[in-house]
């Protein structure tokens, strides 16, 4: 069911971005729109990994320089069957991380210093689990999509107030115009948005599943939403349209309505994992990942303070 309702929330911000180029320009301008619609998506599925990753200044880390990451991310991807994904870390305080890569063969997982220092190692690895569970359904290639399209639809709107009415009958008119130019995008946003969190629910429910215990991603989940709107994140605020990307909304966002946010509540998520591990009959979880123990214990990503490693 939730494959199906991102196909019918794909197809209908589909529909919309035809349908703007076609009110503005007929059958004419309905195909330069799908022009433009192939141009952007073509560029983003070669190149949104490297661009997203170098906007947040993510530098890629690996068993040398950052041993206990790298092995536990190479852990859960056996354990998810996938190949192994390039690592990076972000220089930024807030707790967050997110996936990215056109398919699993070129995939990463990106992670912030703020997550490594606030989460244990259990923790962390259902975070790990949970943005491998992305790449695994093929969402951070859908999620490219679904924010490409929507960027073109912002575009083509604008431009179609300024070239789509030239005093004949083809285009709404002045005042369809400027209701389309707002309209349209914040259709195009509202779509992308609730595809984005129905992915988060298939994700979350993956990634449990991944690292075997569900309670661990549900902690991590409630300190990562506890600190994002406290400690804000710059480059994020500057590029909301990265949003989405993120395991929680890294955006402050004080007062916005949930119908605008780009991800479920974290009441809900936790309550859904809850519910897992109820079904899953996971009590006290499997031993610990890579410890040999059922306590959870806070790594070297954990301590308050002089942490060790190239985050510290």
């Amino acid at each position: 069911m939730s494959y199906f309702k991102t196909a019918i929330l794909l197809a209908g911000l589909t529909g919309l971005f035809m349908g703007v180029g076609y009110l503005f320009g007929g059958a004419g301008g309905a195909m330069i729109a799908l022009v433009i619609a192939a141009a952007t998506n073509l560029f983003a599925y070669w190149n949104s990994d490297r661009m997203v990753l170098s906007m947040y200044g993510a530098h890629e880390v690996d068993q040398r320089t950052a041993p206990d990451l790298y092995n536990l991310v190479a852990e859960l991807a056996g354990r998810a069957g996938l190949p192994m994904p390039r690592v990076f870390l972000m220089d930024e305080a807030q707790p967050n991380a997110f996936a990215t890569g056109r398919n699993p063969q070129n995939a990463a997982v990106a992670v912030t210093t703020g997550l490594m220092q606030s989460l244990s190692r259990e923790e962390l690895a259902g975070v790990i689990a949970h943005e491998l569970a992305h790449i695994k359904n093929h969402d951070t290639l859908l999620m490219t999509i679904t924010a490409t399209i929507a960027g073109a639809i912002s575009m083509v709107a604008q431009f179609g107030m300024f070239f789509g009415n030239r005093g004949n009958n083809q285009g709404p008119g002045i005042i369809g115009s400027i209701a389309m130019m707002i309209l349209a995008p914040l259709g195009a946003m509202l779509v992308q948005m609730a595809i984005s969190r129905t992915r988060e629910y298939a994700a979350d429910d993956l990634g449990a599943r991944i690292c075997g215990q569900p309670m661990w991603l549900a902690s991590a989940l409630a300190k990562i939403a506890g600190a994002a709107h406290q400690v804000p994140n710059m480059e994020a605020e500057r590029n909301p349209a990265t949003a989405h990307m993120f395991i929680i909304n890294p955006l402050s966002g004080h007062g916005v309505d949930n119908l605008f946010t780009t991800h479920p509540a974290t009441e809900n998520r936790i309550a859904a994992l809850q519910q897992l591990a109820a079904q899953m009959g996971a009590r006290g979880g499997p031993a610990s990942i890579g410890t040999g123990s059922n306590t959870p214990r806070r790594g070297p990503w954990g301590r308050p303070s002089a942490p060790r490693g190239p985050w510290g």
